[in-house]
């Protein structure tokens, strides 16, 4: 096992949609979620913690827990108590399943009840700037019932654009006090998730998806962190927000940012990053690069 998490860590990722729906709500049609005060997209954390449950789970072979697995036979998804089955007690859940070493879970299957909060929490995602929502139609070639001699039209809800920031914390009190043997080879693991798997959403609803920039901050002692990173960045355009169809329509503003980072540079361990090079950066009200921005302080930059 590797290095128990002991240091607190912030976490800021950007990712835009282009012609896509990155979050649909069941209960309305399947349309992407929006303020209906601000016109603001909003994701679920739970999406974005299925991205990172699918790509560690699929591409890189990790046990995972909530996972829609199928039985060989009958083609049926899984119930979770049939998933319990899977494992002996909850420290073999713990032990085994990186999902529930990073975000929690919680099971009440006869004699096995685990409650554990999770030492990674995400807020709800959310864009940074107004978006346009977008109904289209379509057909199929396939007829969709007996005697039909023809397909039958579709519709769905899309999102021409949409740029999209989630903030997280990795809480290393959250993983002592319970126990949680989470590492920081779990958090890599994640940091990776969120990139490549954002990458790989490549469903019909999901294609057009693309990770823009991730940051982990990485303090020096528990109990310490900034707070709110998400609203410390702006995406800065000369055209009605509805009409932003990409990244490079506009320019990401990280002078609050970069300021807040320099101003805590004591407290500051090391800051991981990765970003992808279609951004425009500017700080100060000049084009800059994010390592000539981050200047003094100690950066690793990923290699995804």
């Amino acid at each position: 096992m590797g290095n128990i998490v002991k240091n607190r860590a912030e976490i800021l990722f950007l990712y835009d949609v282009n012609f896509a729906n990155p979050n649909g709500d069941p209960v309305d049609e399947n349309k992407p979620r929006i303020d209906e005060e601000t016109g603001i997209n909003i994701v679920t954390d739970v999406r974005l913690k299925r991205t990172i449950r699918d790509y560690l789970a699929y591409y890189k072979g990790k046990e995972v827990f909530i996972l829609e697995t199928r039985e060989e036979e009958g083609g049926k998804l899984r119930t979770k108590e049939e998933r319990m089955k899977d494992f002996g007690t909850n420290k073999d859940i713990i032990e085994k399943c990186i999902d529930v070493r990073l975000f929690g879970a919680t099971t009440a299957v006869k004699d096995k009840v685990m409650t554990l909060t999770g030492p990674v929490q995400f807020k709800y995602g959310k864009s940074l700037h107004k978006i346009d929502l977008m109904y289209i139609k379509g057909t199929t070639v396939m007829p969709s019932g007996e005697g039909r001699g023809q397909g039958t039209f579709t519709e769905k809800y899309i999102l021409p654009y949409s740029l999209i920031a989630f903030y997280g914390v990795v809480n290393e009190n959250a993983a002592i006090t319970q126990n949680i043997p989470l590492t920081d080879e779990d958090v890599d693991l994640m940091l990776e998730g969120m990139w490549n798997g954002t990458k790989n959403l490549m469903s019909g609803s999901k294609m057009g998806h693309e990770p823009r920039l991730l940051v982990e901050v990485i303090y020096q002692e528990s109990n310490y962190q900034i707070g709110e990173l998400e609203k410390r960045i702006k995406f800065v355009h000369d055209m009605e927000d509805e009409k932003i169809r990409d990244i490079q329509d506009g320019k990401l503003d990280i002078t609050e940012l970069v300021t807040v980072l320099k101003e805590n540079k004591d407290k500051i361990k090391l800051i991981k990053y990765v970003y992808d090079d279609r951004v425009i950066f500017t700080c100060n009200g000049e084009v800059c690069t994010l390592e000539k921005a981050l200047e003094g302080l100690n950066i690793q930059k990923l290699q995804y």
